[in-house]
């Protein structure tokens, strides 16, 4: 979510897994199984379920961007800039976008439940061990496994909800996900940095830790069998054609790639914000810093709107209106006020998320089959964007002061702008050559 993933597309996701549950790449088709005993409202087990998957949901992004609040706070503790400990969130964040798409095609042979335990079992025993790491390079690399094991749980909930849950309660199910996600990634970050504040770093990781062990076991006590899923065969091959397929759509690479610049962006900004807030002129305490991700809050009535955005301007407009929010705001965040800088984070932020919305949307609509694997690609794109980001707004930082990441914000930000005003210029020579043969017919 996703900073947390967002409603959007993880909803997305969902959609998708249900329009594909029926094909395992490289299976054979198998029915769709009958709605009668699904899960829904009010029956024995939905109840179970909603907490199971919002405590995983919780677990995995507090996890995940559990380092990016204290950032300053490790730079200081290892000696290292701004970019060096950056990696403590792009590792993480690029190790699962790498296995988001293979662990994925795992849980169609073995099941999503037990993927979903693996998954965070692995992350959280992880999780215990991250505060006693003896020196940066440790600390990274097992963020990086940690990363690489939370992989496992997004698809892999968004399947079992498409296979266990009736389809007129699947968006009330998957919204209650999308809440664990959204609390776990802010929730997370403000924990950190009042922790951190009083006891340090490793102990707010170790609080992270905790946090994400207690989600695990509601988890794994509440979570039902799964009753619906049929394991289906692994075939690379099949595999890798269909993913091929999806990479050679002009419209999804183009989608792709929006996702991942509008990602650079919100983890340039959120990797740097704090080292900016404890320095003058603001000089705020780490408590406090942790405390802005509340701003979060935005993000989640502006993905919301992105339906109705999109019903009023269009798929393109509603991308325009957003980079120019989240220009906007980064241009806002310049002025050396703490309320112009919070206004700043708040326009970037409903920025990011109104377009990560629009776009996440669009994959499902343009992917004709092999929507699940579509939806996957999507998020690893997403995900590298965040890394990227995080990395390249650090060392811009370190280089240009904040200046130098709001430079890297407007460059992805222009980024999108180029890529959509091509995506517009090819619908129209599209149109206006398929208006041309329908005369030439007539």
């Amino acid at each position: 979510m996703p900073p947390a993933s967002t409603g959007a597309s993880t909803i997305t996701l969902g959609a998708s897994a249900s329009s594909s549950a029926a094909v395992t790449p490289g299976a054979p088709a198998t029915p769709a199984p009958a709605t009668a005993d699904r899960l829904e409202p009010g029956r024995p087990g939905y109840r179970r379920m909603s907490f199971a998957l919002f405590a995983s949901g919780v677990a995995t992004f507090a996890l995940l961007y559990s380092t990016q609040a204290l950032l300053p706070a490790v730079s200081a503790s290892f000696g290292a800039t701004a970019g060096q400990a950056s990696w403590t969130v792009s590792a993480a964040t690029g190790a699962l976008a790498l296995c988001v798409l293979p662990l994925s095609a795992l849980s169609e042979r073995f099941g999503r439940r037990q993927m979903m335990t693996a998954s965070l079992t692995v992350a959280v025993l992880v999780g215990l061990l991250v505060p006693f790491a003896p020196s940066l390079g440790w600390l990274i690399a097992l963020r990086a496994v940690q990363g690489a094991a939370l992989a496992g749980l997004p698809a892999s909930a968004m399947a079992y909800l498409a296979e266990e849950v009736r389809p007129k309660a699947l968006v009330a199910a998957i919204g209650l996900f999308v809440a664990g996600n959204s609390i776990g990634g802010m929730s997370g970050r403000i924990l950190t940095g009042w922790v951190a504040q009083l006891w340090g770093w490793r102990m707010a990781l170790g609080a992270v830790g905790l946090l994400a062990v207690g989600c695990a076991v509601v988890f794994h006590l509440m979570i039902p069998r799964a009753r619906h899923f049929t394991p289906g065969s692994l075939n690379p091959k099949a595999l890798a054609k269909t993913v091929g397929t999806h990479l050679a759509d002009p419209l999804l690479r183009r989608l792709y790639a929006i996702g991942a610049l509008f990602m650079t962006v919100f983890g340039a900004v959120y990797t740097v914000i704090g080292y900016r807030l404890v320095e003058a002129p603001f000089d705020l305490p780490q408590g406090v810093v942790g405390s802005i991700f509340l701003v979060y809050l935005v993000g989640t009535v502006s993905s919301a709107a992105a339906g109705r955005l999109v019903a009023r301007l269009g798929r393109r407009g509603a991308l325009y209106l957003a980079v120019s929010t989240t220009a906007a705001g980064l241009l806002l965040s310049l002025a050396d006020h703490l309320v112009a800088v919070l206004l700043g984070l708040v326009l970037i932020t409903a920025g990011f998320f109104a377009g990560h919305a629009v776009a996440s949307s669009s994959v499902s609509r343009t992917a004709t089959t092999g929507r699940a694997q579509a939806s996957a690609l999507y998020q690893s794109a997403y995900y590298l964007g965040s890394s990227a980001g995080g990395t390249l707004g650090a060392v811009a930082f370190h280089a240009g002061g904040w200046g130098g990441t709001v430079v890297l914000g407007l460059l992805a930000v222009l980024g999108v702008v180029t890529i959509t005003l091509f995506g517009t210029r090819a619908a129209r020579t599209e149109r206006h050559s398929a208006l041309r043969s329908a005369a030439a017919h007539n």
